[in-house]
Order: structure tokens, then C-alpha cells, then sequence
């Protein structure tokens, strides 16, 4: 591997990376903030006007496409392109694919234009979202201490460009219209691509730029594939199953972009005084938690020392946290008594992005790490999108529990995702022993994560 300069004791090519998806998901986040807005909104210049459920039946198939393309781009790029010439054509796409949206929102909308712009934007994540990811674990050699604290560095970067993309584009909207909001995500998105282009060569040397398949053909010296062992097998085997109770978490998780923010917009209470804080600004306190409770946790696992939970128990706390988040909905519609004129309290959403974000952590960067290590070389980007891919399936199931609002009642859902969560989570938690033993020694190396932390923050001193 080619030698890094350092920064922070990481190579500086995480950094790039870093800024890199900062741009890329404050594009991906400005444009969900608005959507199901700009669908069912029919006031406000360019506005579709649709019902409810329809926009959210679309929010649930695109969200669900978003992430299943990545299977396809991470294998296209696994035995063809290489990460990244596969990360610069997603990039290219989803640029387009945001001006095109906000030239569907000039005037009257063009409905023809806003599915052709939907369009880019799904063919452009599979090419881009499953190889940003398994480039920061090839920046570090196998058994590198330094790749679980890598993630949480990169997926940092993720929420701060979530963070900022929920106040830029609630602002841009409010002063100049729809369009201006996808205008605002389409920019986002050259950033990234002018950070990837001009950086790169330089910053991440060779990194990315032969396929998987052919690397891994190298090492084993060999033009045939090799079969997979019984521990790759195994381990497959928990990525798999791990997967499954990833769909529950981000089921319940992804409401926010779907029901919760048409809930926010129609139910709660939004005025300080005589501002009234624009819906979209509330999709920010989900990155602005990350990145508040992301040192705390740490802290906590440090604190843990070697009582620190392994992965499969981290899942389960995240499944737990969900359904504490949902018992704040639950409370939301409590307040309301029935009657949909009434207003709730902000703090009840507050309350659920609080203990939503809680679960995230000890979900989202976790299991983006235990991909890298447990995934063989030859499908490690496949795996990673095998990995979105149950994002996929979530965000289709979120939609459509969501659509069915208007049937189930809101109360009818919170509680029922509160109640499953609940249920999946003593699941894991019975099974994550044996779990572990799969996965052959990649959650008990004799390094703990507080350990890493530790030697992460000497290196920084």
C-alpha cells in the first residue's frame, strides 16, 4: 500500500473521503427534506399538490431504489471500473439528476421531468454510495486498529453535511421556492465532485483505482476464483443476519423523512414567539445529535473498558432506542386527544430524533465497519451493497407504513414499530453469542474499541 501523510494519526485520504460524502450526502439530504413536502404541498409555486399517501408510497420506492442500486454499482465496480472512476460517474449523474428537479419545480411542474431527475439520482447512488464506503476501509491494511475509528470519523462527515442541509434548504425554499431547494442539493453535489476530482490522485494514491476482483486475483496468484472457506462462508453468514434487523431499525428510523415530516408539518407546533421554524429544519436535529452524542457514547464505551458490547448487543440497544423514540410519538399523538386541529409540542419530536439518533450510533457506523471486516476482498463492495440493499427493503416497508396513515392511524404505527422493535431487539440479543463465534475472531482481535479510542487519542496528542 502506498505511504500515507497522516493527519490526526489517520491517513489524510479519509479526510477527503470525508469531505467528499460531507457534499454528497448534504445533496442526498436537502432533496429528502423537501420532497414529500414539495409532493402533497399544492400553495407554494411549483408544488405537486398530491395526496398523502401517494407521496408517500413514492418517498417509500425511491428511498427503497437508492439503496438497492448500490448492488449493482458496487458489483460493476468490484470487476469492472474500479471505486473510483464508479464514484465520479454516480456523481456526475446525481448532479444532473438534482438540476433536473429543479427545473421540474420552475413554474408549473413537469412530472416528466421530476421522474427523469428521480431517475439520475437512483443510477447515480449505485454508483456512488457502496464505493466511498469500502474505499475508507482499503485506506487501512487487515488488523489495522484504526479502521473502526475511521467510520466514525467518515460517518461524522455524513451528518454534518445532513446537518447543514436541513437549515440551508428549509431556508431556500421558504425565501425562493421549491426549485431553489433542489438547486441548493445540486450543488452540494459539485462540491463533492470538484473535491474528488482535484484531490484524489494526490491524496489517495492508487486507492480505488484497480477492481476488487482483480486484486484479489493477484494475491491469490491464481486467474481462477478461489471457492469461499467455511469461516468466509460464516461470516457471510452474519452479515446476512445482521442485515435482517437492519431493515427493522431503519423501517422504524427512516418515518422521519416520510410520516414524521408530513407530522411535523400538519401537527406540530412550530412557532417561537413569532417565528414559526420552517418543517424541514427539523430533518437537522437527527446529524445535530450525531455529532453532540457521538463523543458521549465513545466515552461511555471507554468507560465500559472490556464489559464494552459486542456488535450484536449494540444492535439490540439500537432497536431499543428506536422504540423508546416511538414511545415519544406515541406520546405526540396522546396530546392530541383524537382531534387532528390540535397542535403538538415540539419537544415530542425533539424527544424522538433524540433517542432515534442514540440508536443510529450504536447501529449505522458499527455495522458499515463489521462489512469491511468480515466481507472477502473479491465482494467487498458487492457485500457493501448488499449491505444498503437491506436499507432498501426499509425504506420501501417505511413508506409503506407510513401511506397507510390514513387507514391504521398514527397512533396504530408508532406504537406497532415501538412494539416490533422491542421484540427483534430480545432477539438479538438471545442469538449474539453465536453470532460472534461466526465471525471468527473479528469482534475478540484482544483489541476492544476503547482500547482503539484510546490509542486513536494518544495519537492525536
Amino acid at each position: 500500500m502506498t505511504a500515507q501523510h497522516n493527519i490526526l494519526g489517520h491517513p489524510r485520504g479519509l479526510f477527503l473521503l470525508f469531505g467528499t460524502e460531507l457534499w454528497e450526502r448534504f445533496s442526498y439530504y436537502a432533496m429528502r427534506a423537501i420532497l414529500v413536502l414539495f409532493l402533497t404541498d399544492a400553495t407554494m409555486d411549483g408544488g405537486m399538490g398530491w395526496s398523502t399517501k401517494d407521496a408517500l408510497d413514492l418517498y417509500g420506492i425511491y428511498t427503497g431504489l437508492v439503496y438497492i442500486t448500490p448492488l449493482i454499482g458496487g458489483y460493476i465496480a468490484d470487476n469492472y471500473l474500479g471505486q473510483r472512476k464508479s464514484i465520479i460517474i454516480g456523481g456526475v449523474l446525481m448532479a444532473a439528476g438534482q438540476f433536473t428537479l429543479a427545473a421540474a419545480a420552475t413554474g408549473e411542474p413537469n412530472a416528466h421531468l421530476f421522474y427523469a431527475g428521480l431517475a439520475l439520482l437512483i443510477a447515480g447512488n449505485g454508483m456512488f454510495k457502496p464505493n466511498i464506503s469500502t474505499m475508507v476501509g482499503d485506506l487501512y491494511e487487515e488488523g489495522d486498529n484504526r479502521r473502526d475509528g475511521a467510520f466514525t470519523i467518515f460517518y461524522m462527515g455524513i451528518n454534518l453535511g445532513a446537518l447543514l442541509a436541513g437549515i440551508v434548504v428549509g431556508s431556500a425554499t421558504d425565501s425562493f421556492g421549491w426549485s431553489a431547494g433542489f438547486v441548493v442539493a445540486g450543488i452540494g453535489m459539485v462540491l463533492s465532485l470538484v473535491m474528488q476530482l482535484t484531490m484524489a490522485p494526490s491524496w489517495l494514491g492508487e486507492i480505488g483505482n484497480v477492481p476488487a476482483a482483480a486484486r484479489a486475483k493477484a494475491l491469490n496468484n491464481s486467474k481462477t476464483k478461489a471457492p469461499l472457506t467455511k469461516e468466509e462462508i460464516d461470516r457471510l453468514k452474519v452479515i446476512l443476519i445482521m442485515g435482517l434487523f437492519v431493515i427493522v431499525f431503519w423501517a422504524g428510523f427512516e418515518q422521519a423523512g416520510g410520516l414524521m415530516n408530513i407530522y411535523t408539518q400538519q401537527y406540530t407546533d412550530r412557532m417561537i414567539g413569532d417565528f414559526e421554524v420552517p418543517a424541514a429544519w427539523f430533518q437537522s436535529l437527527n446529524p445535530f445529535f450525531i455529532i453532540t452524542l457521538a463523543p458521549v457514547l465513545a466515552a461511555v464505551w471507554v468507560k465500559l473498558g472490556k464489559r464494552e458490547p459486542n456488535s450484536p448487543v449494540k444492535f439490540a440497544l439500537a432497536l431499543f432506542f428506536l422504540a423508546l423514540g416511538f414511545l415519544c410519538m406515541v406520546g405526540a399523538v396522546m396530546e392530541q386527544g383524537g382531534d387532528t386541529a390540535v397542535k403538538t409540542s415540539m419537544l415530542w419530536l425533539v424527544g424522538a430524533f433524540f433517542f432515534h439518533t442514540l440508536g443510529e450510533l450504536c447501529l449505522s457506523p458499527i455495522g458499515l465497519s463489521l462489512v469491511t471486516k468480515l466481507a472477502p476482498l473479491r465482494l467487498a463492495s458487492l457485500m457493501m451493497g448488499a449491505w444498503f440493499g437491506f436499507n432498501a427493503i426499509a425504506n420501501y416497508v417505511a413508506g409503506m407504513i407510513g401511506s397507510h396513515v390514513g387507514e391504521l392511524g398514527a397512533m396504530a404505527i408508532f406504537g406497532g414499530i415501538a412494539a416490533t422493535a422491542v421484540i427483534c431487539g430480545v432477539i438479538l440479543l438471545v442469538f449474539s453469542n453465536t453470532l460472534v463465534k461466526w465471525m471468527h475472531g473479528a469482534e475478540s482481535n484482544g483489541i476492544s474499541t476503547a482500547q482503539q479510542i484510546e490509542e486513536q487519542q494518544s495519537q492525536v496528542a
